[in-house]
């Protein structure tokens, strides 16, 4: 009698290998096959000869997009697995039309909170041009922005906005915030006043943006809203690309109308080798940060684990909802 085939599980986009410093794959039952997808692959025939005969997939939050033509070219595909509870670069109606069942991990926020406090204070005291001018023998090219007295504006008051709020609290700042359903109260009761949207951009020294991705979220900075914001003012990007309009905020930071932007999320990642935000000295950029600690990996990898086992066994786990309407 023949042995059954190892399944066959590939983990994308695993740009620090940290598939196999923190998978935890003798958990899965059976005999499983591992292997770690280390560069970004935007070619969709490219990717589907790397994932032909793939039983697992797992996608590392939206580094690649899964969709229906990519999925119809993996016709062995029977697991996807994402890290977080939900996935926005995965057509997770199109997946289990074709019979592939998709999970998720859980997460937490603190990390992204953190990295934003990294960018703003980067940013407003000139960190990356001192560290580099230091660095080539330098010394004090710049002169910084001290943040005490100054304006906090949170384009977004989820958790993450919530937690920045706090911070900004600490060090003296006045915070504001608006989005579309921004509950006043919510906001009275961490310290946040509620503003109109224009005042939002108008006030703020130091805007944050923490709004989820969705159809009524991508573009809301834009031109108009760029053109409100104070000359002196720092953008800060920690949610994702899309939201910013690219083009619009690369024209405001190069022709200085504001001071600087610190981002960790763009419109196409990995970011192109000759894009203009790389060009721009009052620009600080980390590549998609918020989320990449050892103690998220872990529990990633950890309920990626469980996740697959899960399957195996004929019991998924965390399994991700359809999209709603």
């Amino acid at each position: 009698m023949s042995q059954p085939s190892a399944l066959r599980l590939v983990v994308l986009d695993d740009y620090q290998r940290a598939a196999s410093r923190f998978g935890r794959w003798d958990t899965i039952p059976g005999d499983v096959s591992v292997e770690s997808i280390e560069d970004h692959i935007d070619d969709r025939a490219e990717l589907a000869g790397r994932l032909a005969d793939a039983d697992v997939v797992v996608a590392m939050r939206e580094r690649t997009t899964i969709d229906a033509p990519l999925l119809d070219m993996l016709p062995a595909l029977r697991l996807l697995v994402t890290t977080g509870p939900t996935n926005a670069a995965i057509d997770v109606a199109a997946a289990v039309e074709r019979g592939v069942v998709v999970c998720g991990t859980g997460g937490y926020v603190t990390p992204t909170s953190e990295l934003t406090w990294a960018l703003i204070l980067a940013a407003a005291r000139r960190v990356p041009n001192e560290h580099a001018a230091i660095r080539a023998g330098g010394w004090q090219h710049t002169i910084g922005t001290e943040l005490a007295g100054r304006t906090l504006g949170l384009l977004g008051l989820g958790r993450i906005g919530q937690l920045v709020a706090r911070v900004g609290i600490a060090f003296g700042m006045h915070v504001i915030a608006w989005s579309e359903h921004l509950d006043p109260e919510l906001a009275r009761s961490v310290g946040v006043t509620a503003v109109e949207r224009s005042e939002l951009f108008e006030r703020s020294d130091v805007l944050s943006i923490h709004l989820v991705l969705s159809e009524r979220s991508v573009g809301a900075v834009g031109e108009r809203e760029l053109a409100m914001m104070k000359p002196t003012s720092i953008l800060v990007n920690t949610s994702r690309g899309p939201i910013v309009d690219e083009r619009a905020l690369v024209a405001a930071v190069r022709d200085r109308r504001i001071a600087t932007a610190a981002l960790d999320v763009f419109d196409a990642e990995p970011l192109s080798g000759d894009h203009p935000l790389r060009q721009l000295d009052n620009v600080v950029l980390t590549p998609h940060l918020g989320y990449v600690t050892d103690g998220l990996y872990r529990l990633f990898y950890d309920e990626i684990a469980e996740d697959v086992a899960a399957w195996v066994r004929g019991a998924p786990v965390r399994i991700v909802p359809m999209p709603s309407g």
